[in-house]
C-alpha cells in the first residue's frame, strides 16, 4: 500500500510530473545498493527477534512520520511556497524523500531476516515445507499488491490526498501493532528462532573474523603467519580516530560480504536473477505508460492487471509441483525455458503491425535532418505516440514502485485522446508474451529464492541476502538508464529487445549453475 501511494503522491506534490518520483526510485535503488551487505551483516549479528522488532518499528515510524509531513505539505502546500523563496518546498520534498528511503531500508531489512532466515528456521530445514512456505508467501504478496492499490487508490480518488495520507497512516498503526504480537508469538512459538550461531562482538575482533575467512582451508603455517599480521594490522587500526575507524570497519565488512556471496556455490543463480530486473517486461509505469500512448484504456489495464496476477499465482502453483516431480534444480531449468519462450511474443511484437519502434530516432542526424519537414517523415513518426512527461521537455523517468492503473489519469492528464494506433496486433502480442510469462518469472524467482535458502550457511545468510538485494538493484539502475536514454514510444521496441537479451543472460547463468551442481551431484554419488 504504502509504496504505491508513496509514488503517486509524490507526482501530485510536483505538479503532475515524474522527476520527484524518478529521484525517489534512484535514492531507493542506490541506498539499498550500498548499504545492502550492511544490512545483511547487522541481521546476522543481532537476535532474531531485535532484528525483526526494530526493522518493523523503524519502517513504521518513518511510514507514519512521512504520512504526517505529506499530509501537512498538501493541506498547506501554497503556504510553504511562499517561505524562503520556495526552498523550503525543497526540504519538505527532501525529508518526505529520506523518510521513505528509511523505511523501505527497514523494509529490506525485514524481508531478509523473516523470509530469509525465520522461514528456514521454522520448517525445520525441511525442504518440502520450505518450498510450500516460501509459495504460501509469494501468493499472499501476490494479493495484497492487487488489493492494497486498489484499496488506497479508491480513497484517494473519492475523497482527497489528505483523507488518502490520513488512511495510510492509521492502517500503518493498526499493523504495526497486530505485526508486533504476530512476530513475537512466532517466536515464542519456534524456541530454535533464539538460537543464531555463535559471534564475535567488538569491531576489531569482528573485523579479524571476517578477514579469517578468506584463509578457511588453508595450512597450520599460513594461519600462524595471518594471526601475527592481524594482531599487527589491529594495533594498527586502534591508532587511528574512531571516525575512521568506524569507516575502516564499515567498508570492509562491505568488501567482506561481497566475497562471501562470490564464493556461494549458489552465486551464478543468484546472479541471474538480479539480470532478470533490467527489463522494461512488467506492470510499471514503463510498460502500462506505453500501453496508455497505444491506445490502452485504464479500465482495460486494470484488467490485464488481474489476468497477470492470476497467472503469477499459477507460477507458485507451478514451483510446488514440479519441486515434486523433477527436483528444485530441474524446476528452474524449465520455468527459465517458459518464461523465455513466452518473451518471445514480446519480441514478435516489435516487429508487428501497429508497433511504432522507429530506428532512425535514435541518430540524432536523421531527427535534425527530417525537422525540417513539417510535412514529412517527422510528422509520420509522430503518428499515435505523446510524450510521456509531465512538462514538455522531461522525458519519463521511472520508477520500480506500483504505479498501477488507478494513477494512470494522473500520469497522462494532458494526453490527448481518440488516437489510437493502425492494429492493435503488437500491443496484443506484447502483454499476451508479458502476462504468460509470469508463470515462469514467479516460478523461477521462487526456485532461486530457495536454492539461497538451502546452500547459504546461517551465519551468513543475512549479508548474502543483502548483497543479493544489492545485485538486483544494481540491475535495476540500468533499467533506469535504460528508459532515460529512449524516452519515447518509437523506442520501446529497442528496449524490449534489450530487456529480452539481459533476461536472457540471467537465464544462462542459472543453465550454467544447473549443469555445475549436477556434475557435482553425479561425483558425489
Amino acid at each position: 500500500m504504502w509504496h504505491f501511494a508513496i509514488s503517486v503522491f509524490l507526482i501530485e506534490l510536483y505538479g503532475r510530473n515524474l522527476l520527484l518520483t524518478a529521484v525517489f526510485g534512484l535514492v531507493l535503488a542506490g541506498s539499498v545498493l550500498l548499504l545492502g551487505a550492511l544490512i545483511g551483516d547487522w541481521v546476522d549479528r543481532n537476535p532474531r527477534n531485535k532484528v525483526a522488532h526494530a526493522s518493523l518499528f523503524i519502517q513504521n515510524t518513518s511510514v507514519t512520520v512521512c504520512s504526517i509531513v505529506l499530509m501537512l505539505v498538501f493541506s498547506y502546500k501554497e503556504q510553504i511556497e511562499l517561505i524562503w523563496d520556495g526552498w523550503f518546498t525543497v526540504v519538505c520534498y527532501t525529508v518526505v524523500i529520506i523518510l521513505a528511503d528509511v523505511a523501505n531500508l527497514a523494509s529490506t531489512a525485514l524481508t531478509i531476516a523473516i523470509q530469509r532466515d525465520w522461514i528456514v528456521v521454522i520448517t525445520g530445514y525441511n525442504r518440502g515445507h520450505l518450498a510450500g512456505m516460501n509459495a504460501t508467501m509469494r501468493r499472499i504478496d501476490q494479493v495484497t499488491n492487487i488489493l492494497a492499490p486498489l484499496a488506497v487508490g479508491q480513497v484517494m480518488t473519492l475523497a482527497s490526498n489528505v483523507v488518502g495520507c490520513g488512511f495510510i497512516l492509521a492502517w500503518n498503526l493498526f499493523s504495526l501493532i497486530v505485526e508486533f504480537f504476530f512476530l513475537s508469538r512466532v517466536y515464542r512459538i519456534v524456541p530454535a528462532l533464539s538460537v543464531k550461531p555463535p559471534t564475535v562482538e567488538g569491531d576489531q575482533e569482528y573485523l579479524a573474523r571476517t578477514e579469517r575467512r578468506g584463509l578457511q582451508g588453508t595450512g597450520v603455517f599460513s594461519q600462524l603467519i595471518f594471526n601475527c599480521n592481524t594482531d599487527m594490522h589491529l594495533k594498527e587500526i586502534t591508532n587511528l580516530p574512531l571516525c575512521f575507524q568506524r569507516f575502516r570497519w564499515l567498508l570492509s565488512t562491505c568488501m567482506d560480504g561481497w566475497r562471501a556471496y562470490y564464493r556461494q556455490p549458489v552465486f551464478l543463480a543468484g546472479l541471474g536473477l538480479a539480470f532478470l530486473y533490467t527489463t522494461v517486461l512488467g506492470f510499471d509505469c514503463i510498460t502500462t505508460g506505453y500501453a496508455y500512448t497505444q491506445g490502452i484504456s485504464g479500465s482495460l489495464l486494470s484488467l490485464l492487471m488481474g489476468v497477470s496476477a492470476i497467472t503469477g499465482l499459477m507460477g507458485t502453483v507451478m514451483f510446488t509441483r514440479l519441486r515434486k516431480s523433477v527436483g528444485l534444480v530441474n524446476t528452474g531449468i524449465i520455468s527459465s525455458c517458459l518464461h523465455l519462450g513466452c518473451l518471445l511474443l514480446c519480441v514478435c511484437s516489435v516487429f508487428a503491425p501497429g508497433s511504432p519502434i522507429d530506428l532512425s530516432l535514435l541518430m540524432p542526424y536523421f531527427s535534425s535532418g527530417s525537422s525540417a519537414d513539417p510535412g514529412g517523415m517527422a510528422s509520420k513518426r509522430q503518428k499515435h505516440t505523446f510524450p510521456l512527461s509531465g512538462g514538455s521537455n522531461q522525458p519519463l523517468l521511472p520508477d520500480r514502485s506500483s504505479i498501477h492503473w488507478t494513477n494512470n489519469t494522473v500520469l497522462f492528464d494532458n494526453v490527448p485522446s481518440g488516437t489510437a494506433p493502425d492494429s492493435y496486433i503488437s500491443i496484443i502480442l506484447l502483454f499476451l508474451g508479458v502476462i504468460t510469462a509470469r508463470i515462469g518469472l514467479w516460478c523461477f524467482d521462487l526456485t532461486v529464492t530457495q536454492l539461497l535458502q538451502e546452500t547459504i550457511c546461517e551465519s551468513e545468510r543475512g549479508v548474502v541476502n543483502g548483497v543479493q538485494s544489492s545485485m538486483n538493484y544494481l540491475m535495476d539502475l540500468l533499467h533506469f538508464i535504460m528508459v532515460i536514454s529512449a524516452p519515447q514510444p518509437q523506442h520501446f521496441g529497442i528496449l524490449v529487445i534489450i530487456s529480452v537479451i539481459f533476461i536472457t543472460t540471467g537465464h544462462s547463468m542459472y543453465f550454467l549453475y544447473a549443469h555445475r551442481a549436477k556434475r557435482k551431484h553425479r561425483l558425489e554419488t
